[in-house]
């Protein structure tokens, strides 16, 4: 641990950049969905992450292949960032209809229809249909980050934020591993992949513990106030989110197993994670139903778009020496 100190810091880094990258993550969601979300900061890691670990694996991998997939990522980005903004355009153009239509019937007709629609929802025998105006008002209702009505900039600030987080922790990883730039003694032999990953592992769920707490007591974008005690008691979904943990740390592992062996830029492949989560945010969470058409062609050229940019970044895999 003495000797190797400045690899064990590296790998720490990655941990926390790792779990700040995620708790935005989570903020993003309400804002700009699963599925845009998850390509555009896969995207801005494999842009950002992949090309430096390119050059801190010594070239490794083929760049006449590398780079042009590394452009498609880029491509991929300015697609999702164009789904969010044409999203965002189709669901005010749903709220202001369901409001105009609203104006066209009596007070108390609409306050009595939307009385009984309520209960209705909360007894479990009416559901909105997706991609409606009342399903987007009743998700509005039922989360506790109120996205109606919030500027476009936002979600993408905070989805872009998170996107330069997870950049790092594959570079830093790479660094505790391999010490590219020579911050050990002469003699002194590099991490496994596998105490790098412990120590990446520690400082990523310590520094998800502060953060947590912090934010219970001190929230962001208006959500209320909570306590460590209301956390505790509280297991509704809790049993998804060990799920999640499990999950994302098992993703890590085989990932970091993978780039010592062929290349950190090309273990980036991992960030094939958007092609599930579009199909969890369309098919059972319903994002972009009856949506416009122009969003329908962004969204599948921006799909279209990751896809191929997955296969050249796998296929400029190398080996280490």
């Amino acid at each position: 641990m003495q000797d190797n100190w400045p690899s064990v810091l590296f790998a720490m880094g990655g941990g926390v950049v790792l779990s700040v990258g995620n708790l935005s993550t989570q903020y993003a969601w309400a804002f700009v969905g699963l599925s845009v979300v998850e390509v555009i900061t896969s995207s801005i890691t494999v842009v950002i992450g992949t090309t430096l670990n390119y050059f801190l694996d010594d070239k490794i991998n083929k760049a006449e292949i590398l780079f042009p997939g590394v452009g498609c990522f880029l491509i991929a980005v300015c697609l999702g960032s164009a789904v969010h903004s044409s999203n965002t355009v189709d669901n005010k153009a749903k709220l202001s209809d369901y409001k105009d239509a609203a104006k066209g019937t009596s007070v108390t007709t609409f306050k009595e229809t939307s009385e009984v629609e309520s209960k209705d929802l909360e007894d479990g025998t009416h559901k909105a249909k997706a991609g409606t105006a009342a399903f987007l008002i009743e998700l509005e209702k039922k989360r506790s980050i109120k996205v109606l009505g919030k500027s476009t900039f936002i979600g993408l600030a905070i989805t872009f934020f998170a996107g330069v987080c997870f950049s790092l922790f594959s570079p830093a990883f790479n660094l505790a591993t391999n010490d590219q730039w020579h911050t050990l003694k002469k003699g002194v032999h590099h991490l496994s992949v596998y105490t790098a990953f412990f120590y990446f592992s520690v400082s990523c769920f310590v520094i998800a513990i502060i953060l947590n707490i912090t934010f219970l007591y001190h929230p962001v974008l208006n959500l209320p106030k909570s306590s460590l005690k209301a956390y505790l008691s509280d297991w509704d979904g809790r049993g998804w989110a060990f799920l999640a943990g499990l999950l994302c740390g098992f993703g890590n592992g085989l990932q970091f197993m993978g780039g010592q062996a062929a290349g950190y830029a090309a273990a980036d492949a991992v960030q094939a994670l958007p092609l599930v989560s579009t199909f969890w945010g369309i098919v059972l969470f319903g994002e972009y139903r009856k949506s416009s058409r122009r969003t329908y062609v962004l969204l599948g050229s921006m799909l279209l778009m990751f896809v191929a940019a997955v296969a050249v970044l796998m296929a400029s895999s190398g080996h280490r020496k």
